[in-house]
């Protein structure tokens, strides 16, 4: 089952469309963007991954002392894993192969877009995201922009949260997930007084990777978390799970789009549907996937077989998603509400 009306301009964004931020690096990837309107225009906020030229040796970047330093390796070193395109192991450590930062492009009409003058790119800061900064969510609410976004560095992965009201001047508020922690939603309404987020806790030897839900009195301090959905034993989403952009209010419930792989790492979309005043209750969840990778430049690519977004806008019955396919290039689809609605089960 497949719902997504693609666009015939799919990919609408390619890594050659950005330049690097840093000369003699090259955009490798452009990934997953976070979604929003301002200032009459329609503004994706990407994901960039770069890294070196690759020229005799395998090298990538990280970030130290304020700026970014090149590893180089050898290809023939025994101790060098390279296995998945993603990561690094060397002698036991793990690296990315590419450094992220966020990069803001705007469009008037939802498909061609440039970057503007004027607004400045997100880079990682901090030991906290030496490995860069990922997947960055944009929740809109009456007092501005919440952006909760994955900090990476080697003691973990975990979820950071910037403010900003003008997309010039940004507040770093730190991080509000510990590791291992990502795909953080932020509902863009306070319900009975409270705000309410989805997030990814992970635990390889008990539990899994699953979608659960906190409570917050003023988004930096969180508790009361549950679990809401685990993955499936033999379906589309029987590894992992996450969220993807803020859930959207319906007249059955919250609608939450997310997205689910299997243990071959095919990556599709589902959705599930939470109670509108208890979000933290499970009404119904999607059986079969939504999305799936079906189109070419979701098959192929820097990491193929993968449909995935935490981006999208609501006009009426119609649900823009703009989304990575294939770990390498941008694109969206449109969706019907009633009709994603009508395919869940209790």
């Amino acid at each position: 089952m497949d719902f997504a009306r693609r666009s015939k301009h799919n990919p609408i964004l390619k890594p050659d469309d950005i330049k690097p931020s840093i000369a003699g690096m090259k955009v490798e990837c452009l990934l997953n963007p976070g979604v929003f309107r301002f200032e009459n225009k329609i503004w994706l906020l990407l994901r960039v991954a770069e890294r070196p030229e690759q020229e005799g040796m395998i090298s990538f970047p990280v970030l130290k002392d304020g700026g970014v330093e090149i590893m180089r390796f050898s290809k023939d070193d025994p101790e060098l894993d390279t296995t998945d395109p993603r990561i690094i192991i060397y002698k036991g450590r793990h690296y990315l192969t590419t450094l992220s930062h966020l990069r803001l492009v705007c469009s008037d009409d939802g498909i061609q877009f440039y970057e503007p003058e004027g607004y400045a790119s997100i880079f990682g800061k901090g030991v906290q995201e030496t490995f860069g900064i990922e997947d960055c969510r944009v929740t809109t609410m009456e007092d501005g922009y919440h952006l909760s976004y994955t900090k990476v560095s080697p003691e973990g992965v975990g979820v950071g949260y910037i403010f900003t009201k003008d997309w010039k001047k940004f507040e770093r508020r730190g991080m509000i997930f510990p590791p291992h922690n990502k795909d953080c939603a932020i509902f863009g309404e306070k319900i009975d007084n409270k705000y309410y987020a989805l997030h990814r806790p992970s635990s390889p030897e008990l539990g899994g990777n699953y979608i659960w839900i906190a409570e917050s009195p003023d988004l930096m301090h969180w508790g009361n978390h549950k679990c809401i959905a685990i993955t499936r034993e033999n379906s589309w989403d029987s590894a992992r799970l996450g969220a993807g952009a803020e859930p959207i209010r319906t007249s059955e419930g919250w609608l939450a789009i997310y997205h689910g792989a299997s243990h071959d790492h095919r990556y599709c979309l589902g959705a599930l549907l939470l109670d509108i005043n208890d979000p933290s209750r499970l009404i119904a969840r999607s059986e079969e996937a939504i999305m799936e990778p079906i189109a070419d430049y979701e098959k192929t690519g820097f990491f193929g077989n993968v449909v995935f977004t935490n981006g999208q806008l609501l006009d009426g019955d119609t649900l823009t998603i703009y989304y990575g396919a294939s770990d390498e290039v941008i694109c969206m689809a449109e969706f019907s509400v009633s009709e994603i609605l009508s395919s869940l089960k209790e």
